[in-house]
């Protein structure tokens, strides 16, 4: 691993991985818990109407990202809580238009075509520092939200309804939590990519819950189990050549059903020393 770090792009993609996991750990653990995976699956496809318009304009794509995933986030949390539609059918809407958007601007953006796959599929190893700034902006603002509002998350997440009569202003505090969701998705863009980020941001939280039922202790769990991920699929990818997005996923899914074989296999063993 040494010799990898003596290029600077290596040093960017480890940087990038532990900050992305700090995010992921805290915000995918909200997701998980709260089952709303297929949201935060929504939010991501939509915001490639923000990188198609940050081609368009002629800026960060990132930005354009953060812009529309936010934006989805609010109309989301407003549509589905003031209105009679389904969520499932709202996040299927945004999830089209915002692909859509995205295709439209960058076939109106003047010149070649962009090249696309880093945006999809992640590509964590030509992360530019400039955008390690900006994550670490969002890493910052997310955990400050967090620990100001961790115990209304934590009801909101258990039992919305309590929160609600508590006098808790529950469309505030599930819009925020949306908000943040999408500001990780952004973050997990340039790690993963569109297609891939729902599985880094839900497969720590996923793992760590199935071991224990405290938030923070799940949190902790995730961020350190997102540190794993990230550094051994940057590793894996660098070594073998293989593309850095779907390396990290790989990890991540296989060290996934490694745990689900061994608390079978736990359980098993349980179940027969209760017999005897």
């Amino acid at each position: 691993m040494l010799d990898m770090l003596q290029y600077e792009f290596a040093r960017n993609a480890i940087m990038t991985g532990l900050l992305a996991s700090i995010a992921c750990g805290i915000i995918g653990s909200y997701v998980v818990i709260k089952r709303i995976v297929f949201i935060s699956g929504g939010m991501a496809h939509t915001a490639f109407g923000g990188i198609g318009l940050g081609y368009y304009l002629g800026i960060n794509p990132i930005v354009g990202a953060a812009f529309f995933s936010i934006g989805s986030a609010l109309a989301l949390g407003i549509i589905t809580k003031k209105t009679d539609q389904r969520e499932d059918a709202v996040v299927g809407v945004l999830w089209a238009i915002g692909v859509a958007l995205g295709i439209i601007f960058i076939a109106l953006t003047p010149g070649y075509a962009p090249d696309l796959m880093s945006y999809l599929f992640g590509d964590i190893l030509m992360v530019p520092f400039y955008d390690i700034i900006l994550i670490l902006a969002l890493d910052s603002i997310i955990v400050f939200v967090v620990l100001l509002l961790y115990k209304e998350f934590l009801a909101l997440c258990f039992d919305e309804e309590f929160t609600e009569v508590t006098g808790i202003p529950t469309l505030s505090l599930y819009l925020i939590l949306l908000c943040l969701i999408a500001m990780t998705i952004v973050i997990l863009i340039r790690v993963v990519g569109i297609i891939l980020v729902i599985a880094l941001l839900t497969m720590p939280a996923a793992i760590s819950s199935q071991f224990t039922y405290n938030l923070k202790k799940i949190m902790i769990i995730s961020i350190l189990l997102g540190i794993v991920f990230t550094t051994s699929g940057i590793m894996a990818s660098y070594y073998f050549d293989l593309p850095s997005g779907a390396t990290i996923i790989l990890v991540s899914g296989t060290i996934y059903v490694l745990t689900l074989l061994y608390k079978k296999v736990l359980y098993r063993k349980d179940y027969q020393m209760e017999g005897r």
